[in-house]
């Protein structure tokens, strides 16, 4: 039995799921998500506790069983608290501002770099050198930093690009240099 699968998913107050034929809705006080469930898992909910369940054991059966449920789980969570992801820039010269929604990036480029939000995200921008990105789909805060972090990953030799709050970058020796050679 999955471990995590079996595990009962409670609703918290504020907090209203709709289950229809494997469609799951949920609405909060952040948002509303909803997201189509494999149509094998069982879904049931009552007294505000979903269960999920798994038709056997066959090998996709019991993949998709604790993946369903921490989908749900991922849903309500988002909804109620919501999901952040910190981003740092390193570099001489390199920083973000706000402007209205939008983040203007200025990362060594003959050009700033201007990032709009998608629908339901959030950008902060605590610092120069610090981004926030926030909003209550985990999956799409996560491809939305990914994106940032891609229009300067950090590079191993001085460390300067945008990299995840905490992120450790393997650094390498540059050349060893010519000592005595003119």
């Amino acid at each position: 039995m999955s471990r995590i699968g079996k595990m009962p998913i409670t609703v918290p107050a504020g907090v209203t799921v709709t289950i229809e034929d494997n469609h799951v809705t949920v609405k909060g006080p952040k948002g509303e998500l909803a997201r189509q469930i494999n149509k094998n898992m069982k879904l049931t909910m009552d007294n505000g506790v979903i269960t999920v369940e798994r038709p056997d054991d066959e090998k996709e059966s019991r993949s998709l069983h604790g993946l369903s449920r921490t989908l749900i789980n991922n849903m309500i969570i988002g909804v109620t608290q919501g999901f952040s992801k910190s981003l740092e820039i390193n570099g001489v010269g390199y920083r973000a501002a706000k402007q209205g929604q939008n983040i203007n990036f200025t990362l060594g480029f003959s050009h700033p770099v201007v990032k709009e939000p998608p629908a339901g995200i959030t950008f902060e921008v605590p610092a120069p050198n610090k981004i926030v990105v926030s909003g209550a789909d985990k999956e799409v805060v996560g491809a939305v930093a990914a994106e940032i972090r891609t229009l300067r990953p950090p590079e191993p030799y001085k460390g300067k690009g945008i990299r995840y709050e905490g992120e450790h970058v393997r650094r390498k020796i540059g050349k060893a240099g010519a000592k005595g050679k003119k």
